[in-house]
């Protein structure tokens, strides 16, 4: 217990470090929506439905949230919000293409770190990743086991709502 209590600490330690910016503009992307009257759609994928779970029906909602249904009509005041546990998952790919191509700008949250080959990151207009490629403890096996994507996509949810309910008091 000790050592899966220390590790979660560092994953979610490693998220609030190395994403501080990009939460924050995650947070700003999603207020344009509800101060210019769109809506934000949340696309949560496998067990990232926990995400929209807490959005809707947690104790504290997040204001103007919608579920993203397959091939939904998206406005250009709206904005996306996906949540994947990586960022190859062709479920993803393809709404983040579509999207691109009719320029609605959305954020997403996935697993690894922008670089050349991360098309996922390459097309979001903000991007959060969790770091969480490979379990947290070693198993007996000696491969990794433990991988608390939906864990680490509620702390995401949680710092950006922060910061979107603070802008949205501001207004």
């Amino acid at each position: 217990m000790k050592m899966l209590t220390t590790q979660i600490s560092g994953l979610l330690q490693r998220i609030g470090t190395n994403n501080t910016d990009s939460i924050e503009e995650t947070a700003r992307l999603l207020a344009q929506a509800t101060i210019g009257e769109g809506r934000v759609i949340l696309a949560s994928f496998d067990e990232m439905e926990a995400v929209y779970l807490s959005a809707k029906f947690g104790v504290e909602p997040f204001e103007n949230i919608h579920p993203y249904v397959n091939e939904m009509s998206i406005g250009k005041a709206d904005r996306v919000w996906i949540f994947s546990r990586n960022e190859t998952d062709l479920r993803v790919l393809e709404l983040a293409r579509r999207l691109a191509s009719e320029f609605i700008p959305f954020a997403t949250v996935a697993s690894r770190k922008p670089d050349v080959n991360n098309e996922l990151a390459d097309l979001s207009t903000t991007y959060v990743y969790t770091g969480l490629v490979q379990g947290l403890l070693p198993g007996e096996d000696n491969t990794r086991i433990v991988q608390p994507h939906s864990l680490a996509a509620l702390f995401i949810y949680e710092a950006v709502k922060l910061s979107y309910d603070e802008m949205l008091s501001d207004e």
